[in-house]
């Protein structure tokens, strides 16, 4: 299970909306990278694939591979604003480390693939 609190739902909602294409949901993944060796994928997209684990989170049709969920059931996705910025954070409970950014992480089982520079 994917949580989206309502702040982040909220901005989401708002960006699906500017979207051109119609039917567009939002995809969560991990790609193998990223200063702790995976890194978070979040975008919108309109194609789907038999591999895919289908959620609606507060109204959001919310999509995930079958292979990536294993990293992400329980993630946790909000949006805060500071001053003149803001930004999605996540908090993950698969991940026994992260970067110092918060964009990467390792679990206690896989450390991924991690890149030589920092983020």
């Amino acid at each position: 299970m994917i949580n989206i609190s309502e702040t982040a739902a909220g901005q989401l909602k708002t960006m699906l909306a500017e979207q051109e294409v119609p039917n567009m949901f939002l995809r969560l993944g991990v790609t193998a990278g990223g200063c702790s060796g995976f890194s978070y994928a979040m975008g919108f997209d309109d194609s789907e694939s038999e591999q895919d684990v289908y959620m609606d989170v507060e109204g959001l049709k919310v999509v995930v591979s079958k292979d990536d969920l294993r990293y992400l059931n329980g993630l946790e996705i909000d949006f805060e604003e500071s001053g003149m910025t803001g930004g999605f954070t996540i908090n993950n409970p698969n991940a026994s480390a992260t970067c110092g950014c918060g964009s990467s992480f390792r679990t206690k089982e896989e450390a991924g693939n991690p890149a030589a520079e920092p983020c």
